[in-house]
């Protein structure tokens, strides 16, 4: 197992992570902001306002991405399984 086959491997990791964990929490960064402007031109102080929004949100946003998300991580489980004797050193 070469220094590259690992550099290659965690960088298709880290990039499958991030491309599933962008839509929820971009989802739950607009609808925060939303709420907390919404709580600054009202004048409402109430911190349990902005918890119920975003979670609805993530949910919302898992559902309609969720074969997205599967399909990116289903993907890098292929290619790891696929490229596997890179990854193995015989005894």
């Amino acid at each position: 197992m070469t220094e590259q086959a690992v550099i290659d491997a965690m960088s298709n990791a880290l990039f499958t992570i991030i491309l599933s964990a962008t839509p929820p929490l971009a989802m739950g960064l607009a609808v925060g902001l939303i709420v907390a402007i919404f709580q600054t031109v009202t004048s409402i102080q109430e911190q349990t306002l902005a918890f119920v929004p975003k979670i609805v949100a993530v949910m919302v946003a898992l559902i309609f991405f969720g074969p997205f998300i599967l399909g990116n991580i289903i993907s890098f489980f292929r290619q790891m399984v696929t490229n596997m004797q890179y990854f193995v050193v015989p005894m």
